[in-house]
């Protein structure tokens, strides 16, 4: 693979795209960006207030409008929220990247790590009326080949260190 400009982190919630893009960003010498937290800041309201505020619809149009931006920088690891593959425009600026790696964890998996963030409840909006693991599992069904369509690479999480998860990342990429 040819060494990429940027690094796209793409999956579900709870995967794991935070932490490893810091690891990573470290690894390479780049910076790194969370684009949710470049959303809030636009916004200057957390996702769930927007979500509350403003309707789903708002959310998605500022997120559009920061993966656009993000997608143009140079040596950058971005963190992109769960759903910023959702719209066509998001896809074809996320194809820019070079590199868009999907990672992938199991519902169980998911679950588990949504359950110990404490700002998870906080800042993000359940996605569906019943939340928890039917959300989880409805939610992941809908997009995983969504994440499949959009990967250049795809690094399963599950039961791995974030640190891991960057070492193989940075293996893989060169």
């Amino acid at each position: 693979m040819t060494e990429p400009q940027r690094i796209a982190l793409i999956g579900y919630r709870g995967t794991g795209k935070t932490t490893v893009a810091r690891l990573l960003a470290t690894a390479l010498g780049w910076d790194w960006i969370d684009a949710d937290v470049e959303v809030e800041l636009r916004a200057g309201k957390s996702i769930a207030a927007i979500f509350a505020d403003d309707g789903e619809g708002a959310f998605r149009d500022t997120e559009a409008e920061v993966v656009a931006e993000l997608c143009g920088r140079k040596r950058v690891v971005l963190a992109l929220g769960g759903g910023a593959v959702l719209r066509k425009d998001n896809q074809g600026a996320i194809a820019t990247c070079g590199a868009v790696v999907w990672l992938r964890a199991g519902v169980d998996e998911i679950e588990r790590r949504i359950a110990a963030d404490a700002t998870t409840a906080g800042r993000r909006p359940n996605l569906t009326n019943s939340g928890g693991r039917q959300e989880i599992e409805r939610v992941l069904a809908a997009r995983t080949p969504i994440y499949a369509g959009c990967a250049t690479l795809v690094v399963d999480t599950d039961g791995k260190a974030p640190e891991t998860i960057a070492a193989e990342i940075v293996a893989a990429i060169g």
